[in-house]
């Protein structure tokens, strides 16, 4: 596991943080129309606020590439973190410089300010080491301590991520020690047996995450479009299933890793096919050496679905990323909901450690009615997978140099 300091390890009272969160959150006509990403933040908000702490807020909104764009103010996720937090959070219109200057130098312990969006800056991203380095000497002059509580831009190797980490004491907020931990349990040092599900349309977006789980995991589960290669490896008919041909070698030689390391790989047995993915159409069921050449797989069979909740019902660990079929239109749903209620009910009753993560994943755990029951449901995204795949991840790694320095 991660070696790193926490908000344990110091006292705030009194002292200037600079805090970053990943409070990126989807925009309409600029009004919010999720506040996920800013909820979760709070609690290290809270906790720094409540023991005292001038919180400065780091985040970004958007890709504004170093420009100063609109429409990716932060002005929005200010009043939402003033209404949660029942105090004013003020917007400083800039990151560095004479307003955010005196912005600091009029707070009192427990007050909170945001930074404008830190990518209208460009040495936020710059790769440019000493681009970067004046930025983070910029923002050191503003704290005495730095708290990063955003796992989710930790694969990134930017400014407020991870070179800032080299100018001030650092330390992880809760949500990253959350992650870590829970990441941690799930690859570093998990209860066995370990089961992955890895979904989704494509093996190509998650060859470096198979290879890796193939190394850690006792039985892989693979579903989705994805899985139509791996059968058409195998040398099945997929019909006009989404397929990634060029692909076969690649599920090949997966699969033969996967025996070499013992690690079982769990493939549909039946599946559900229709021709075309539309709603409203009636389905069928085949076996998957009898699958029509004009019909498509959309979904894991019913048998198949038994198989997998059967598997995971022996396992003390599972880790998921991706669903099992097109679940976002009916009865395509059927498989991941079936899988994800039982893993569910499992960690209910204490007998399963459940982690996932991603997108898509984290969506179908909603529509089943799941998410709420798992231990641990990263909304990291891109830094989950990296994690998964095995990648060192450039806030991470900073906070542990940070922790040793």
């Amino acid at each position: 596991m991660s070696s790193f300091l926490t908000l344990n390890d110091f006292d705030p009272k009194g002292k200037t943080i600079l805090l970053r969160l990943d409070v990126n959150v989807p925009m309409k006509d600029g009004v919010i129309t999720d506040e996920t990403r800013i909820i979760r933040a709070l609690p290290s908000l809270k906790r720094l606020r409540d023991t005292g702490a001038k919180t400065i807020i780091l985040a970004h909104q958007g890709r504004p590439k170093g420009a100063v764009v609109p429409e990716f103010t932060l002005a929005a996720t200010a009043e939402v973190f003033a209404r949660e937090m029942g105090q004013p959070v003020p917007l400083v219109p800039e990151l560095t410089g004479a307003q955010a200057k005196s912005a600091v130098a009029t707070m009192n312990d427990g007050d909170i300010l945001l930074l404008e969006n830190c990518r209208f800056d460009p040495r936020e991203e710059s790769k440019v080491e000493a681009e970067r380095d004046s930025l983070a000497n910029e923002l050191a002059e503003l704290a005495d301590a730095y708290v990063n509580d955003a796992f989710s831009v930790s694969h990134r190797a930017h400014t407020t991520v991870s070179t800032i980490t080299t100018k001030l004491p650092s330390y992880a907020g809760l949500l990253m020690q959350d992650e870590l931990t829970y990441l941690g349990k799930a690859l570093a040092d998990p209860q066995r047996p370990l089961v992955a599900v890895v979904g989704g349309a494509k093996v190509s977006t998650k060859l470096d995450l198979l290879s890796n789980l193939v190394d850690k995991v006792d039985a892989l589960i693979i579903g989705g479009g994805m899985a139509n290669t791996f059968l058409a490896a195998q040398g099945y008919g997929v019909g006009k299933s989404l397929c990634e041909y060029d692909l076969i070698p690649t599920a090949k030689s997966i699969l033969a890793k996967a025996e070499a390391k013992g690690c079982e790989i769990m493939l549909p047995t039946d599946v559900v096919v229709a021709t075309r993915l539309e709603a409203g159409l009636t389905p069928s069921t085949a076996f998957i050496d009898d699958v029509p050449e004009d019909q498509m797989i959309l979904d894991t069979g019913p048998k198949s679905a038994e198989e997998l909740v059967s598997r995971i019902g022996e396992a003390k660990t599972l880790v998921w990323n991706g669903p099992l079929g097109a679940f976002e239109i009916e009865p395509y749903d059927y498989a991941t909901n079936a899988v994800a209620q039982e893993a569910a009910r499992l960690t209910k009753e204490g007998k399963l450690v459940t982690v996932a993560g991603g997108g898509d994943t984290v969506s179908a755990l909603i529509q089943a009615g799941a998410h709420d029951d798992f231990s641990y449901v990263s909304t990291a995204g891109g830094a989950f997978l990296e994690w998964l795949e095995g990648k060192t991840l450039p806030g991470v790694k900073a906070l542990e140099d940070a922790a040793v320095a």
